[in-house]
């Protein structure tokens, strides 16, 4: 029988279409259970507090009273302090900074104990450290980038109105910091200080919140939201705060079961990315996970090791009537980290299954990370990665680098430096976490920024022209541009941790050099206000299929 000549070329049509959907989904998925991990370091000299500067370097620290670290100062250099607890004449540092592109750490000198402290990042990229512990606990540091390792941390003493311990800071739309509560402090106040807004101001909330011998509303989670005002989550409830003239604006529902979240049953939480509407209204929702049940903390000093908390609560904090949405996590988790991705989605690590922070109160450390998708249905959001080898308990961090790796640091739950013949030893090791869209079959759709250069300043509610280049012709609806602010980590909490999904990527211009690579133009608006960005340096990523390019610093103002 003579075969049919539109049939032959119809089968040969999908025959060939088959092979170019099977080859477009190797190159546009990682495997399931993804992420590569790799030691970067095995020695940094102190267990990691940290933030990222835009000068692709992280400043780490540590508390200054347990004895010396494991980093001594350079030239004989030593530190010289009578009022610290336990070594008054140390020749170690407490502080390092991490030189992404080189590897390698440079000992920094910080004077007074910045234990248990807060920080945020300045409008000019200084970090602004406040708080810690005995001679430190109402000083403030700052640490002014520099690319010639001159750089070092300066300090003004007595500078705060109160003592600022397990405090929670956030950069305001002027520029200034409020520096949110602190161990034995239901109040609040702002950094630098102006005629007018220049003492503590107390905050009931803080007080309503606090269980007694307990506390579990430390390190309060605090974000600004997009109408101004302060969104602060203790213990198991939250506010909307006006920090301008001292008033809760609302009171949110208790979360579901009631537990706490917050220090020590420490969860974590992140503002999910916002959509700048550009004067619409623009949505916020917060996301808060783990924790630990009521009693944990009592029940883990007297050795009982309860399982931590595996359910996340998602609330949309604009909404006229907003109440929690409950999910359940693949494995339950106190002292995790969240890191918001530049591609939108949450990284969840570090952290144990039972018990609560505090010295030696973890047990059963969890090694498997899990990547959130927000827009994903209910059910179908979580998704494990590949398990690291290295428990990070209390006292660890993880903070997103500009080439979309995840640094992760530290572990100490002990009083002091304990390496040996303790269940989970300290930890001075660094290393990353390269997502599954660092996966090598993705670079094929990994789009290159061409332009503007990094470190370009952009106003408020302007146009911003991207050129980018891309291997092949794109699909132009699936290209997002995204700003993150980069947080200050500590404590199972990233403070001042930002992204934003910019408008307008519909105007997408190609020009087509070569069948290998092309090169794109995309035009975007950049945040209409500075409530919804405040002042500052973020990193802008071009993303393509949820894969994102390098990112490169741009400052706002």
């Amino acid at each position: 029988m003579a075969t049919n000549p539109t049939y032959m070329i119809l089968h040969h049509f999908l025959v060939v279409l088959l092979l170019l959907l099977q080859q477009h989904s190797i190159l546009t998925q990682a495997p399931p259970g993804g992420g590569k991990w790799n030691l970067l370091l095995s020695n940094i000299g102190v267990s990691a507090i940290c933030l990222l500067l835009n000068t692709d370097r992280v400043v780490i620290f540590d508390r200054t009273d347990f004895g010396p670290s494991n980093i001594s100062f350079p030239n004989n250099q030593c530190r010289d302090n009578p009022k610290d607890l336990t070594l008054k004449h140390d020749c170690t540092a407490h502080s390092v900074e991490y030189d992404v592109a080189s590897n390698s750490i440079r000992p920094l000198n910080v004077f007074t104990d910045v234990w248990c402290s807060s920080g945020a990042a300045m409008p000019d990229g200084s970090l602004m450290q406040t708080g810690g512990f005995n001679d430190g606990d109402n000083n403030v540091r700052v640490y002014k980038p520099c690319n010639d390792n001159s750089c070092d941390w300066q300090e003004f003493d007595s500078v705060l109105k109160q003592n600022r311990w397990y405090a929670t800071n956030h950069i305001l739309p002027d520029g200034r910091q409020i520096i949110v509560g602190g161990r034995g402090q239901f109040t609040y106040e702002f950094y630098p200080k102006k005629t007018g807004a220049d003492q503590s101001y107390n905050l009931p909330f803080l007080s309503q919140t606090n269980d007694p011998r307990i506390e579990n509303n430390l390190y309060p989670f605090v974000f600004l939201n997009v109408d101004g005002n302060l969104f602060i989550f203790a213990n198991n409830r939250a506010i909307l705060f006006d920090y301008v003239n001292g008033a809760v604006v609302r009171n949110y529902p208790t979360i579901p079961g009631g537990d706490p979240r917050s220090y020590p049953s420490s969860g974590s939480a992140v503002l999910l990315p916002l959509r700048d509407l550009q004067g619409a209204n623009t949505t916020a929702e917060v996301l808060v996970c783990g924790g630990a049940p009521k009693g944990s903390f009592t029940k883990a000093n007297n050795g009982n090791f309860v399982g931590a908390l595996s359910t996340c609560g998602r609330i949309q904090i604009t909404d006229p009537n907003p109440q929690w949405v409950m999910e359940t996590m693949p494995l339950a988790r106190v002292m995790g980290d969240m890191v918001l991705l530049p591609n939108g989605n949450v990284l969840i690590i570090n952290g144990a299954s039972m018990g609560t922070a505090g010295w030696d109160l973890g047990r059963n450390p969890v090694l498997t990370p899990l990547i959130y998708r927000p827009n994903n249905p209910v059910g179908l959001r979580f998704e494990a990665q590949n398990s690291s080898s290295i428990p990070r308990m209390y006292h660890s961090t993880a903070i997103l680098l500009r080439d979309g790796r995840i640094l992760v640091s530290g572990s100490n739950p002990h009083a002091y430096y304990n390496f040996t013949r303790v269940l989970f030893p300290t930890d001075l090791t660094m290393e990353t976490l390269s997502p599954d869209y660092l996966d090598p079959r993705l670079a094929r759709v990994r789009p290159k920024i061409v332009s503007p250069t990094s470190h370009s300043q952009i106003g408020y509610g302007q146009q911003l022209v991207i050129n980018f280049n891309a291997q092949g012709r794109i699909n132009r609806g699936l290209i997002t541009v995204t700003m993150v602010a980069p947080p200050f980590t500590t404590h199972s909490f990233s403070m001042n941790q930002r992204l934003l999904v910019l408008t307008g990527t519909n105007h997408i211009r190609a020009n087509v050099t070569s069948l290998r690579t092309s090169s794109y133009q995309v035009r975007v608006v950049t945040p209409s206000s500075n409530i919804l960005a405040p002042p500052g340096y973020y990193l802008l990523f071009v993303v393509y299929r949820e894969v994102p390019s390098q990112g490169i610093w741009v400052q706002i103002k």
